[in-house]
């Protein structure tokens, strides 16, 4: 394996991440050198510049952009024409060794997220990642681990946590006002997709193919798994889980303060013909233990046509629902309602928590002025560790995990380690 921390040093200087709320605070803080003016421009690099890449470049134009990076000419051409003062790069491991920076924003896709990010976090920058923040469990603590260790401020993209309407949720969850919450589910409507595996291919000639791949295994190249499409092959992303479950499980890990499952379960189907590995239909129960006074937490992710029960009673697609002793509430993106058990009269609770300046905005001021963002690596890492777990069982035939967070294993199935920590491609390193 090329990753240069062993597991044995890792898992030693890790376990206390592991522990709750002293370590989640140690995590979350960022140092306190470097504060500046908010009316100051940070000097950033963008790591990934179409897609999701273009829409954050976008979300943070008003910085100064002074580094472009991505693989493919095209789109690095576009992004050049209107940040000409950047400098552009296709590879950027040549970015972080060659550019004196702030911070950066990293929207590549999954499978090439956690090395920029910890080369970033290494050389003492501000880091914001698209969701999920690694491929692997183990690329997530190590990211955690290197956020502490540097006190960065960090955000991952989670757009939907800075809307009022999760806001809202999260404040009648935290009132009580349904009562001790055991149950939830989520769910997500969404089609299948059908892709195809070649034996030999040849990539664009404006695309630098063997910088995409990356650390993943070598494979020819075919557009069924390029650009947005890698998100259905498991050596490249993460599926609709992966994809989703970081925006919809945002939802009950913060009005329920979850962190690490104690058990893991998923089952699922493909009923297109295509050649790639990821489930259209997908249910993945997680366990999670209780919380001081709050109880433990039966959480179950449905995607596909797979609906909990009683689902279709509801008019939304894809939401949250949330079951309480006093009664249920369904949320989605933008809206909510609350149903209460007969004879209970709903009253809102006074808002607690203060509108958000915008999800990119929060993580700019906050690597200006050393504060902290909702988002950070900390929170965010704990919620894709969960969803990238679902991935594993699911891989593994439907397996319980039975997961010790502490010694980063399933405890009941050693064969999960290959999935919980990848092997990377020759001449790529994690630090």
């Amino acid at each position: 394996m090329s990753h240069t921390t062993s597991r044995r040093e890792f898992l030693q200087r890790a376990a206390a991440a592991a522990g709750g709320a002293t370590a989640m605070a140690a995590l979350a803080a960022p140092a306190p050198a470097r504060t500046r003016s908010p009316n100051e421009r940070l000097d950033l690099a963008i790591i990934g510049v179409a897609g999701r890449g273009g829409d954050n470049m976008n979300a943070v134009a008003g910085e100064n952009i002074v580094a472009l990076c991505d693989i493919d000419q095209e789109h690095l051409s576009g992004a050049a024409a209107r940040f000409p003062q950047a400098r552009t790069y296709t590879d950027y491991r040549k970015l972080l060794d060659a550019e004196k920076l702030d911070a950066v924003v990293v929207s590549t896709p999954d499978h090439t997220h956690a090395i920029p990010v910890v080369w970033a976090l290494e050389r003492g920058l501000d880091v914001y990642c698209e969701k999920p923040l690694a491929h692997s469990v183990y690329e997530v603590r190590v990211i955690r681990e290197m956020t502490a260790k540097h006190k960065a401020v960090t955000q991952m993209g989670t757009q939907i946590h800075a809307g009022d309407n999760y806001r809202r949720v999260v404040e009648i969850v935290q009132a009580g006002i349904l009562g001790p919450v055991r149950r939830v589910h989520v769910w997500l409507a969404c089609n299948p997709f059908v892709g195809t595996r070649v034996s030999e291919g040849t990539p664009p000639p404006h695309v630098d193919y063997d910088l995409w791949i990356g650390p993943a295994p070598m494979r020819p190249f075919h557009a069924s798994h390029f650009h947005f499409n890698w998100r259905f092959w498991w050596d490249f992303g993460n599926g609709w889980l992966g994809d989703f479950g970081c925006h919809y499980m945002d939802l009950p890990f913060w009005a329920l303060g979850l962190r690490y499952p104690t058990s893991v379960e998923a089952k699922g189907e493909k009923v297109s013909a295509g050649d790639n590995e990821i489930p259209d239909n997908m249910r993945v129960d997680y366990h999670f233990p209780a919380r001081g006074e709050l109880p433990a937490v039966h959480l179950t992710w449905w995607h596909g046509t797979w609906r909990p029960e009683g689902a279709e009673a509801y008019p939304q697609r894809s939401a949250v629902l949330f079951e309480g002793e006093r009664g249920r509430l369904i949320a989605d993106y933008n809206t909510h309602q609350v149903m209460l058990d007969e004879g209970l009269a709903f009253e809102r609770p006074e808002p607690t928590i203060p509108p958000s300046i915008g999800h990119h905005a929060e993580w700019i001021h906050a690597c200006k002025t050393r504060g902290e963002t909702t988002c950070n690596f900390d929170y965010s890492g704990a919620l894709t560790e969960a969803v990238l777990l679902g991935n594993v069982s699911y891989r593994l035939g439907g397996l319980r995990l039975e997961w010790d967070a502490e010694r980063l294993a399933a405890a009941n199935c050693p064969e999960a380690e290959p999935l919980i920590n990848r092997k990377y491609r020759e001449g790529w390193s994690l630090t």
